[in-house]
């Protein structure tokens, strides 16, 4: 009995913890950094992010009210003010080397159609130091995973990396023969960019899958809904990287939060695995097979490399689902499962957390638009 209601207290203030946590996992796909070495021994860089977030960081660093409902002019003109607070943030080294980088606004992109993206791109430039054999960067002001492409004109060669937050860049080499990456790095590259976007970053991801879990402690039910929810995140992610369909963060985001708030009330509302319950997780795996579409489709990958990168990406993910329900069912499920303790002791508690988490995630999202 101690057992099992340490297990209880565990689970329950593990998932009361999440909330003071920020929601990170939405904000992958929102930020990418492209840096050009150019023919003419000048380096660029551009930094494409999402305009009110990063306002509100700013802000924020000094201690200024956030800004809320700014127009395209407000918001170039706040970050504008902003931009001396900004650079010391962006850190280019060449070599040993650190060179002064001076952002500008190059384009701010508010649309008053809230169905179309937001979207500010920052740019700065200066001469490459002679001599330079490496460069490396760092942008402290992600705190989630984004992609970073370096691209050098002269060899007609480009390199992606994927960091996370804070993470200074490995150092790119600016001299001699770069060979091609070969398959099994990519798509270990990118079977770890799936696993990471779901463990541990994606707290939203996790919760939504933790509501899939609960309805039952029993493989069929899960196994149907994972599957139904792998099917359709697989298919927008294909069809998001080929330009098919898309859709905004902005929209995405608030509706992925409510996808983990409905399954959890679900949970409390039936006992058994519904005919439309499988419908409704593959209506929500398609709106999640949304979000990464737009990082990868920033990094501008050779058509050659697409398809082993979304597989290797989606294999990835699969491994995360499956970790996160492994540990779900033997740290906490198996103690209930032949026991009538398992619905009012973890169902019940855990879904009301799960929705309360779900609902206060989605009225964030709204206010951020």
């Amino acid at each position: 009995m101690a057992k099992r209601n340490w297990c209880i207290c565990f689970f329950i203030a593990l998932l009361g913890l999440l909330p003071s946590l920020p929601a990170l996992a939405h904000e992958i796909g929102t930020t990418s950094v492209r840096l050009t070495l150019g023919v003419d021994k000048r380096w660029s860089v551009e930094v494409t992010t999402a305009p009110t977030i990063l306002i509100n960081r700013l802000e924020g660093e000094r201690n200024l009210p956030l800004s809320r409902d700014l127009t395209e002019a407000q918001a170039r003109a706040r970050l504008q003010m902003l931009l001396p607070v900004l650079a010391p943030h962006m850190q280019l080294r060449f070599g040993p080397q650190a060179v002064e980088v001076e952002p500008a606004i190059a384009e701010m992109v508010i649309p008053d159609d809230i169905t179309l993206p937001a979207f500010v791109t920052l740019r700065a430039n200066g001469p490459v130091p002679a001599q330079a054999e490496t460069l490396s960067w760092r942008y402290e002001l992600v705190f989630s995973t984004y992609g970073f492409v370096v691209v050098d004109e002269l060899r007609g060669i480009s390199e992606t990396q994927w960091l996370e937050g804070n993470q200074e860049s490995k150092p790119f080499a600016m001299t001699g023969n770069v060979e091609k990456q070969p398959l099994s790095g990519l798509m270990l590259q990118y079977l770890e960019l799936g696993f990471l976007h779901i463990l541990p970053e994606g707290l939203d991801h996790i919760l939504f899958v933790l509501g899939i879990f609960l309805l039952s402690p029993h493989w069929r039910p899960i196994l149907v809904q994972v599957t139904a929810f792998t099917l359709a995140h697989s298919v927008t992610l294909g069809l998001s990287m080929y330009g098919i369909v898309s859709l905004p963060s902005h929209i995405v985001e608030p509706l992925i939060a409510l996808s983990v708030a409905y399954v959890a009330i679900e949970n409390i509302a039936t006992r058994n695995l519904s005919p439309w319950r499988p419908v409704v997780v593959f209506c929500f795996g398609l709106l999640h097979g949304l979000r990464f579409a737009g990082a990868l489709q920033e990094l501008q990958l050779p058509r050659a490399d697409i398809i082993p990168a979304l597989i290797s990406f989606n294999i990835g993910i699969e491994l995360a689902q499956l970790a996160i329900i492994a540990i779900a069912y033997f740290g906490f499920a198996v103690w209930f499962q032949r026991r009538n303790l398992y619905r009012p002791y973890m169902v019940i508690p855990a879904s009301v957390i799960i929705a309360a988490i779900g609902l206060f995630w989605t009225a964030e999202r709204v206010l951020e638009l």
